[in-house]
């Protein structure tokens, strides 16, 4: 039976009776007559569940002590709110899966890969750091919370206030429902020295944030706590002022009778990032910690295929990038290797909260701790200087782990997941209800949401509005680019496009379309590495991929990515829902069905653009939603189900 069926009954019941007085199991609906005593006694143990249950949801038992009508030596013996558990959230700022930052983290090996799982395919849903922090603190898409760049008038924490957002994210819902929560770091762009109080960022019980213009300063950083005066910390590595941090707020947070949220948001391994007095930026290499200076002298990007290669790959402007002389690849290994030293602090944070975590074993027993990143990153990969902002697996496809109660140890999870997923995770983990509008769908972490959970979506949609980013000193060459000095000018050509990953046991599939209206079509099973687009202008279209003639895929896949593009709440985690009402077709092996070539290939929209803007501007970006597939009568088929019509 479907699982979103198990929850409405038995639908082969008959109910047609009970208007009649017969229920479906033959008995009178009409219930004996109860004595006005009972009556009383029913109703005040009703009551007196529904006070109890309130109290303890609501962690107030101590509160309501104090009103006088219950006794205290009553109250200890009720259970501690406890019951539900803590999060620990520990997120770094660009680090890369793709290039093995994890095989240089021992900590992260041993405290996460071994005693949690690890989601290989887990994906950020915008590849630059505020707008992907807000979707994730959102559970929202970011063509949703209109937060897209790091600054305004698209981004930034300036625009995350407008878009009112500081009234409906993670922290504010967790205090709703009883939480404490803590937050040591960066929590996003645009957060700085003069806008940290206009407004202050709500729902945190204690801060100690990294703001701008010191947040990328590794040595003499700009910290804020509370609702103190910033500060600058001239003499103390970020990191470790992080960690210091984080273990002050465990302390506070173990001495509440409440559950809590800590969020722990070093900025390693980002680059440096320094503030000019005309506005500008310029992004320098990482500055690791003095113990760490010296460590992996020969360490080099890892030299996979896609890295400086001898032929052009990509799309948009990437496509148009020249090879790398020895001089840039030298460099992009010194900017790899600080990478890697930079996040040795990082692991020195984690042993430092593990190590408090095993101080106090009752509070480890009822936590969940995820480690994870804002976005992926790349150096050298495709010809590129180091960043991020494309749509390339190494800066789309990030670490993801989590370990806690009930979650497999040393397991890899293979689904897809991505970072609108991990709001109503918690809420599913914390017993809150889910909202909405939310773009994503919890994650089973457990074994028993593995067993209760409904089918997986085989698809994240990512998405990118506005410039390219470019990192370190050197920039590159390419005739989709200005003239360049050498000496690298931070904003790249326009990079807006819509992309759609689908990955299950029989597919793997990267397909863009650019805000040109390029289209990229990579076979990653075969290519993993994004070398050879199957659409590319000039080449020879192959005639099949995955077993199925290439011009009814792409009919499918651009389909699935006009859907998602603008999607809202279900449909993007049931996108196929959205296209085939009747609830027949669930996946892309399913709407691959002959039946349904006509519709794909002649009657449905296509995603196109008419303007490569820098933001999420709607009406330069075509058709919004797709086309639902109708009968042979013209019809939209719908299936029975209510939750269909409602």
């Amino acid at each position: 039976m479907d699982p979103e069926l198990k929850s409405k009954g038995d639908a082969s019941m008959d109910y047609k009776n009970v208007e009649s007085g017969i229920w479906p199991d033959g008995y009178p609906t009409r219930r004996p007559q109860r004595s006005p005593v009972r009556r009383v006694i029913m109703w005040s143990f009703i009551v007196s569940l529904l006070l109890y249950g309130h109290l303890m949801f609501n962690g107030s038992v101590y509160e309501f002590l104090s009103s006088g009508l219950l006794d205290k030596k009553d109250a200890l013996a009720l259970p501690r709110s406890h019951e539900k558990p803590n999060f620990i959230f520990i997120m770094t700022d660009d680090q890369d899966l793709h290039m093995n930052s994890i095989q240089y983290q021992p900590a992260v090996q041993k405290h996460f890969a071994e005693e949690g799982t690890f989601f290989s395919r887990h994906y950020c849903t915008i590849s630059i750091c505020c707008p992907s922090r807000v979707s994730l603190l959102t559970g929202r898409a970011a063509h949703n919370t209109n937060v897209t760049d790091v600054s305004l008038p698209y981004g930034g924490y300036p625009k995350f206030v407008s878009e009112g957002l500081n009234d409906k994210y993670l922290p504010v819902w967790l205090q709703e429902a009883g939480y404490e929560t803590y937050y040591t770091g960066k929590l996003m762009n645009g957060h700085s020295t003069a806008t940290y109080n206009k407004p202050f960022a709500k729902g945190w019980t204690g801060t100690n944030y990294l703001i701008d213009p010191g947040t990328y300063i590794y040595y003499n950083s700009t910290t804020q706590r509370d609702q103190d005066e910033p500060r600058q910390n001239p003499d103390d590595y970020s990191t470790d002022i992080i960690a210091s941090s984080a273990i002050g707020f465990l302390d506070e947070a173990s001495g509440s009778d409440k559950p809590f949220f800590l969020g722990v948001a070093p900025i390693a391994p980002h680059a440096e990032t320094k503030h000019s007095e005309d506005g500008g930026v310029a992004f320098y290499d990482p500055v690791p910690a003095e113990r760490h200076r010296d460590m992996f002298p020969d360490l080099q990007v890892p030299r996979t295929p896609n890295f400086n290669p001898d032929v052009p790959s990509g799309g948009g402007f990437i496509k148009t990038l020249e090879r790398q002389n020895d001089t840039v690849i030298g460099y992009n290994d010194q900017f790899y290797r600080a990478r890697i030293q930079t996040l040795q602090a990082v692991d020195d944070l984690i042993e430092s909260v593990m190590g408090w975590l095993h101080d106090h074993p009752d509070v480890l027993r009822n936590t969940y701790i995820i480690y994870t990143t804002d976005n992926g990153y790349h150096v050298g990969q495709h010809r590129l200087p180091p960043g991020k902002t494309c749509n390339l697996e190494e800066d789309v496809n990030i670490p993801f782990f989590v370990r806690g109660p009930g979650v497999q140890k040393g397991k890899i999870a293979t689904y897809v997941t991505t970072h609108t997923d991990i709001v109503p995770t918690l809420f599913e983990l914390a017993g809150i209800p889910l909202h909405k509008d939310f773009d994503g769908e919890p994650i089973p972490v457990t074994t028993k949401m593995e067993d209760d959970a409904p089918r997986r979506s085989e698809h994240v949609n990512v998405e990118f509005w506005g410039p390219a980013l470019f990192e370190g000193i050197y920039a590159p060459n390419g005739s989709g680019l200005a003239p360049s000095p050498g000496l690298i000018d931070v904003m790249g050509p326009n990079n807006t496009w819509k992309s759609v990953r689908i990955i299950d046991d029989d597919h793997d599939i990267s397909y863009t379309v650019w805000c040109s209206n390029e289209h990229e079509l990579y076979d990653m099973k075969n290519d993993p590495f994004q070398m050879d687009n199957l659409l590319a202008e000039g080449r020879v279209q192959p005639q099949s991929v995955f077993g199925y003639d290439t011009e009814r895929l792409v009919a499918r896949v651009d389909a699935l990515l006009l859907t998602l593009k603008a999607c809202k709440g279900k449909t993007c985690t049931r996108p196929w829902d959205a296209l085939h009402p009747k609830g027949n077709v669930r996946n892309l092996k399913d709407a691959m069905h002959r039946k349904f070539d006509h519709f794909y290939m002649k009657k449905q929209r296509k995603v196109t653009f008419s303007e490569c803007a820098n933001g999420y501007l709607p009406w330069l970006e075509g058709a919004l939603e797709s086309i639902p597939y109708r009968d042979k009568y013209g019809r939209i088929a719908r299936s029975g189900r209510w939750e269909d019509m409602t």
